[in-house]
């Protein structure tokens, strides 16, 4: 469990990053597109992030479910998902972010798993804003991978499941040593996780917005860390 910082702001801000397709069919532009101008709104708001102190952001990239897509736009999103990786390692390192994936990388494409690799040995050690994205990631297949983990971690330890704890089960999940997102903001007008983070969520505040992705500026995500700081954070007292 986590709680923002003393002055309202978050610590830790994942984005449910949706409406690129509606966005690119909305101009009639191939869905392709509509994910490129989404990759530039991952800039923009990763920069927005370091400038405004937040320590920690998270990018629901590709989730489990989004094999079901058509076979091209998920060959275009891979595409897309390696260059992009390619093209912003040199700002990374410039300005000290620090890369992490979440995920299963068994169902990625060898190259890919090798760039993500990379660009996590290579910015392990910064310190400024770390970065996850999240990539062939399903809450479900994070929780279920980690039961596996913590059940391998204890019988190592000659421990029974019955010693399992809640500080356990966390150190098992691919987000282990971050704290969990103060603030989730979905794009596009839908209202739901979609099988986000739903462990680390519990006691996230939640922020919709029918701009989508592509469109998501400096002013709305600015509105949603004020909206935020609105909030009297409870995590279940009174």
């Amino acid at each position: 469990m986590s709680a923002g910082m003393d002055d309202g702001q978050p610590r830790h801000v994942a984005f449910i990053m949706d409406g690129n397709g509606r966005w690119a069919e909305a101009r009639g532009l191939p869905r392709a597109l509509g994910h490129r101008a989404g990759a530039e709104t991952v800039r923009r708001v990763t920069s927005f992030a370091r400038r405004r102190g937040i320590p920690f952001l998270t990018l629901y990239a590709f989730s489990t479910e989004n094999w079901s897509r058509p076979r091209e736009e998920v060959d275009a999103l891979m595409e897309l998902l390696s260059s992009f990786l390619a093209a912003e390692l040199p700002a990374l390192l410039e300005n000290g972010v620090r890369l992490k994936i979440l995920g299963d990388r068994t169902g990625l494409s060898e190259g890919l798993r090798q760039r993500l690799a990379a660009g996590e040995e290579r910015t392990v050690g910064l310190t400024g804003l770390t970065l996850s994205l999240a990539i062939n990631y399903g809450g479900r297949d994070e929780c279920l991978r980690a039961a596996r983990l913590a059940a391998e971690r204890l019988a190592a330890l000659g421990r029974g499941m019955e010693s399992l704890d809640q500080e356990f089960f966390a150190a098992c999940l691919d987000t282990a040593g971050m704290p969990d997102p103060d603030l989730i903001i979905r794009t596009a007008g839908e209202m739901r996780l979609s099988n986000f983070l739903i462990w680390q969520a519990a006691y996230a505040e939640l922020f919709f917005t029918r701009r989508t992705w592509p469109d998501f500026s400096d002013a709305d995500f600015e509105e949603a860390i004020l909206e935020y700081g609105k909030r009297a954070r409870k995590f279940g007292g009174a």
